[in-house]
């Protein structure tokens, strides 16, 4: 039988440096995609890749194998040998593959629990592999009811009030290192997310902000509008260093675009006033080294762990509520992934013992040569009689089982008998054949979503 399997890093098991290196622009997750959509023992992926995490889902056919096999193209894709990765790699499988997801779209699994941008990149990540038809049945039921989890998750608590995320809390930072930023250049390099996200709280804190473009110069004028700012091109950003007090830095670029060197220049040039410099991408933006240029102060992600943890006591009851809604809902997702090994399991075990009927009656043909016609019916009668009977309970109880061990004891079930389960049938024939459990959450189809390739 196939497996839902979870492979990732996080903030959680690695520093970002270890990371960033790690971290998936959409050309890289493509590619990786693709590599592992390739491998014989994987049918379905779907790459999320955030700040703080690079995690991939999948199904596969050989969990040892595929784990090798991810583990093997991560570590190239690093430039770190296997051995070194696998300490800070995770692995998780079926339900507990499931719930950790389910934890990432509730927003339980962030450095800032309930942060508001998880379930946004947890849904992009989605359509990304539906685009790229690496998902299949499996996947979309998991992610469909992922997303449902961290929704339900946000309009029955509380968790993510104050709507706090990564670049609100570096606004913290500046305020707890800088005191009052009334007046303060603040220099935003970077138009996505993130910096509007940062933009917010230091514009309603009434910091001069200047919005540096690389390619997106018309979405840089649109912030700057919107925070009562200004906008620069990319080239113009040695000239906005000079004047700054501080650096927020939020883009997607693969590269570093602020090296040690040019900055060591730039502080020359300030007499080397105090500049703060807070890197918020992943890979990181701001050359390590530039924390040794005189008169700068450099923090990325991982540094604002402690303004983090000041602020997740207030929010450790609702986080308690949100467990209890992703335990709720998770119970549906393992009578679901449950239907796929029970069904398919209990019809080979039938099949089993029909095959061993026919087997007996024919060994034994030359014992009855005085048999009827009518005698052979009753005798084959009384054989799927007992048949029927010893599989009776075992097969109600195989039905009604709801919890999260299904697969381990359809996997005893099928160990114990040598029974072979044809998967692909399996995952064809069990959505239809528990619509009417009612313990199942109906989670409304995708607009334009296909079903994807399982291959």
């Amino acid at each position: 039988m196939t497996e839902l399997l979870a492979i990732g890093i996080s903030h959680k098991t690695a520093h970002v440096n270890v990371r960033e290196r790690l971290a998936l622009t959409d050309a890289r997750a493509a590619a990786l995609v693709r590599d592992l959509h390739g491998a014989s023992e994987i049918n379905e992926v779907v790459a999320l890749s955030t700040c703080n995490r690079t995690e991939l889902y999948l199904v596969v056919d050989d969990p040892v194998e595929a784990e090798s096999t991810v583990l093997a193209l991560l570590a190239k894709q690093a430039s770190i040998q296997p051995t070194a990765l696998a300490p800070a790699i995770y692995s998780l499988r079926n339900c507990d593959a499931a719930r950790h997801l389910y934890r990432v779209s509730a927003g339980l699994e962030s450095m800032i629990v309930g942060e508001d941008q998880i379930q946004g990149q947890v849904r992009r990540a989605y359509d990304a592999a539906l685009e790229r038809e690496t998902t299949g049945p499996l996947t979309n039921h998991l992610f469909k009811a992922a997303l449902a989890t961290g929704k339900r998750v946000r309009s029955e608590t509380g968790i993510g009030a104050g709507h706090m995320s990564l670049p609100s809390v570096s606004a913290m930072l500046a305020t707890e290192l800088l005191g009052e930023l009334h007046g303060r250049a603040v220099v935003i390099l970077g138009t996505g997310e993130s910096a509007e996200l940062a933009a917010r709280p230091l514009a309603d804190m009434g910091a001069d902000l200047l919005f540096v473009a690389g390619r997106r110069r018309d979405r840089a004028t649109i912030l700057a509008h919107r925070f009562q700012g200004r906008s620069v091109a990319f080239d113009e950003l040695p000239d906005a260093l000079v004047e700054a007090d501080v650096v927020l830095a939020a883009t997607s670029s693969p590269h570093v675009l602020i090296e040690a060197q040019e900055l060591a220049e730039v502080q020359s040039l300030r007499d080397h006033r105090p500049l703060l410099i807070v890197d918020l991408a992943v890979p990181r933006d701001v050359d390590g080294a530039c924390a040794d240029v005189p008169g700068v102060t450099l923090r990325d992600v991982d540094d604002l762990e402690a303004v983090v943890a000041r602020n997740r006591r207030v929010r450790q009851s609702e986080a308690r509520k949100a467990e209890g809604i992703v335990e709720e809902e998770i119970q549906g997702f393992a009578t679901w992934l449950g239907s796929l090994e029970v069904l398919p399991t209990l019809a080979a075990l039938r099949e089993h013992a029909t095959q061993i009927i026919s087997h007996v009656l024919t060994e034994n043909e030359s014992k009855w040569e005085s048999a009827s016609e009518r005698d052979l019916e009753r005798v084959q009668a009384i054989s799927r009689a007992v048949v029927n009977r010893l599989l009776h309970h075992p097969t109600m109880r195989m039905k009604e089982l709801r919890d999260d061990r299904v697969h381990a004891r359809m996997a005893l079930v099928r160990d114990l008998f040598g029974l072979d389960v044809q998967d692909e049938q399996a995952l064809r024939d069990a959505p239809a054949a528990v619509e009417d459990l009612s313990e199942i959450r109906k989670l409304p189809e995708r607009q334009g979503s296909a079903s994807g390739s399982s291959r």
